[in-house]
């Protein structure tokens, strides 16, 4: 079986465990790697994919820290790059109530990936791309490195999977310039996962019904829209369908949607390319059941990676 590969930031997520407070009130925090890409990799591996992760880290302790938990949960380091000359990116996170989050980021060496850095990745031993990054359609080096890979990918045939992963922090000033880039990847990719409020903000719909019906529109690829405790609405073939989730009580959502990405990608790669454009509709279905689960629990949680120590494919049974 062939690799997959995940390329965009991995950070530290520095979670306040004020819970319930702002970041403005917050006190105290605990130190978690983080990344939606790098979250995406870990849960890859914690189901028994072959992952590489293409990013970059200071030479710091914190970089040091995402590399050794990275090579824990057997994610290749080959393509982990250390920057001498900036910080690991940090991303503060509170958890508010219900799980839900309040983020501010400082920004420092995921953004310096650049095209150079990547260019002799061997694509032939891999079988899937995903693009995941939150801060790749940000101007800089990470944004060449991002759409010169989508280029490369296309022209070899791999099967594309795309999470724009939006956050209005990074792009209320810019909120176009996203969609634009977006929408790049949407026409390109196999598969995409979005939330119900990023299919709404893509297609500037006001329902996540009508938001579905652009994107199988506008789209060749099969797609879900997580919905949060009510599933995930599958597209597939001009039709959709939601697919129930599984009821937890949330401790964190934090990773919940990149555990689905992983989960669901994981399992596609069980397939050929060839194969994977053809399945079946009661196959996605399955599939996108078994992301489901992931995704359910890494929510009983703090922590993305430390939820991921709980995944195996046995929750797929």
């Amino acid at each position: 079986m062939k690799k997959i590969l995940c390329i965009g930031e991995a950070l530290i997520d520095m979670i306040c465990t004020d819970k319930g407070k702002l970041l403005s009130d917050g006190q105290n925090f605990l130190k978690k790697p983080g990344g939606a890409p790098t979250n995406v990799a870990a849960a890859i591996a914690a189901l028994g994919g072959q992952v590489e992760l293409a990013a970059k880290v200071g030479a710091d302790p914190f970089g040091k820290h995402l590399v050794d938990v990275m090579k824990s949960f057997g994610v290749s380091d080959k393509w982990i790059m250390k920057d001498k000359d900036h910080f690991t990116t940090l991303a503060f996170v509170s958890l508010m109530e219900h799980g839900e989050r309040d983020f501010y980021f400082n920004r420092g060496a995921d953004g310096y990936l650049s095209r150079t850095d990547i260019e002799s990745i061997d694509l032939d031993d891999v079988s899937v791309i995903h693009f995941g990054s939150a801060t790749a359609f940000l101007p800089g080096p990470l944004q060449a490195a991002y759409t010169g890979l989508l280029q490369r990918a296309l022209e070899k045939s791999i099967f594309i999977s795309f999470d724009p992963n939006y956050r209005h922090l990074l792009f209320h000033d810019n909120i176009q310039s996203f969609i634009d880039q977006s929408w790049n990847f949407l026409r390109s990719c196999h598969f995409f996962k979005v939330s119900d409020e990023e299919a709404m903000l893509l297609t500037g719909a006001f329902s996540v019904h009508a938001a579905a019906g652009i994107l199988l529109k506008k789209t060749n690829a099969v797609f879900a829209i997580t919905l949060g405790k009510e599933g995930t609405m599958l597209g597939y073939n001009g039709l959709t369908e939601i697919i129930p989730s599984i009821p937890v009580k949330p401790v964190d959502t934090t990773g919940a949607g990149d555990a689905f990405v992983g989960a669901m990608l994981y399992q596609l790669n069980a397939y050929t390319v060839t194969e994977m454009k053809t399945l079946p509709a009661d196959t996605w279905k399955r599939i996108v059941a078994n992301a489901n689960k992931a995704g359910a629990r890494t929510c009983e949680y703090l922590g993305a990676m430390e939820a991921f120590k709980h995944l195996s494919s046995d929750i797929f049974k």
